[in-house]
């Protein structure tokens, strides 16, 4: 079972001390989470929702999981049908993580993903058919056709990409985050890396370096419990990243990656010390992914424990969070079921996009070579 949300305590001696996450008012109420709506949302996983009235950004993050859920499945579709080609690595089970993470963030601050991302766009806000269309290699994508599954980036919604090389997407959020320093923006950075990724020389380095320049970027740790195939308690000495913190003087937390709301709270709380000036954070978020390393690549059928995904099975943050809105009163059966009418729908809808876009074409690898200033100097993340 996972622990309570703990927090740990950066001024240790010998021993690491450990205490609940503070719930004071006011900690994280700036924050213009779940996209301009004044923050109303307790820590730690209690109400989200303050009032009734609040009922549509509790739906946006239901929906948003269930996006992801649904463009999980909807893309190994497409790689048996062969409209995408390659490798996927499905985020099934992890999406209240990313999505509690994304929701805490304002549309103008920063994200970097893992090879693991496609739900780390959606949760931000990325149009899913250009994400379905750049799965397809075409020129309408988020990337032009030419980053695919593990390549994904969409400026638009602050995501600066995604990378196949473990945790090298750290340094690029830290970077993000040094860069709004010196243009003295209030622009927070989250990087999102697993427990493998954990162990890497750049996430050590990233920490070390925000810490030091106490930069404004929330170190987010979907921890699924395994790097490819190896348990985390095999590839790692401590029993939790968030411990971690403590190295490097800056705050750390364990929470609920099954429960939105915790991680909401969590992140809101990392974020609102960033934007204040300070410094970074850890968030370890305890998750599962259901399913193998990859489709088709890296499997973990027979090795894993049929209790430990049983248990964890049943704790599925989409059915979590569907059944406590329920039971709030804030959506019925039929809301429920509109609203996975309403994915299926969209996603229909972006994959005739993707089908009907063209591909690039051979100039088209030359023409974005080189980055364009002055695309940069018409951006809307461009502050003059």
């Amino acid at each position: 079972m996972i622990p309570a949300p703990e927090r740990v305590n950066p001024n240790f001696e010998r021993t690491l001390t450990r205490t609940p996450i503070p719930t004071q008012s006011g900690e994280a109420g700036s924050l213009r989470g779940f996209h301009g709506s004044v923050s109303a949302y307790e820590h730690v996983g209690k109400r989200m929702m303050a009032e009734k009235s609040n009922r549509e950004p509790a739906l946006l993050a239901l929906r948003r999981m269930m996006m992801i859920r649904a463009f999980e499945a909807r893309t190994e579709k497409l790689i048996n049908r062969g409209d995408v080609i390659g490798v996927m690595h499905s985020s099934a089970g992890q999406e209240a993580a990313c999505v509690g993470a994304c929701m805490a963030l304002r549309e103008d601050d920063y994200i970097t993903g893992t090879h693991r991302s496609h739900g780390h766009p959606i949760a931000k806000g990325s149009r899913v058919d250009r994400l379905i269309a750049e799965l397809m290699g075409r020129s309408t994508g988020v990337c032009k056709g030419m980053g695919g599954s593990m390549h994904l980036a969409d400026f638009s919604v602050g995501s600066l990409g995604e990378s196949a090389i473990v945790g090298s997407s750290i340094g690029i959020a830290v970077g993000a985050a040094l860069a709004n320093r010196l243009r003295k923006l209030d622009r927070v950075s989250l990087a999102f890396f697993g427990d493998g990724a954990a162990n890497t020389g750049i996430c050590h380095e990233g920490m070390n370096m925000a810490a030091v320049w106490r930069l404004p970027v929330v170190f987010f740790c979907e921890n699924n419990r395994y790097a490819v195939t190896t348990p985390f308690a095999q590839a790692t000495p401590v029993e939790r990243i968030a411990q971690r913190a403590a190295a490097y003087g800056m705050d750390g937390v364990t929470v609920d990656g099954q429960d939105v709301r915790a991680v909401h709270g969590a992140v809101a709380v990392a974020v609102a010390r960033a934007r204040r000036g300070d410094g970074p954070s850890i968030v370890e978020a305890m998750t599962y992914r259901y399913d193998d390393h990859s489709y088709r690549l890296g499997s973990l059928s027979g090795r894993r424990d049929p209790d430990e995904v049983a248990h964890w099975r049943d704790r599925d943050p989409i059915r979590i969070e569907a059944e406590r809105l329920r039971e709030e009163g804030l959506v019925t059966d039929e809301d429920l079921a509109a609203l996975e009418a309403g994915v299926e729908s969209e996603l229909d809808d972006a994959v005739e996009f993707g089908r009907k876009s063209p591909y690039p074409t051979r100039e088209d690898l030359w023409r974005n070579m080189y980055a364009d200033s002055s695309a940069w100097e018409t951006s809307p993340w461009q502050t003059h």
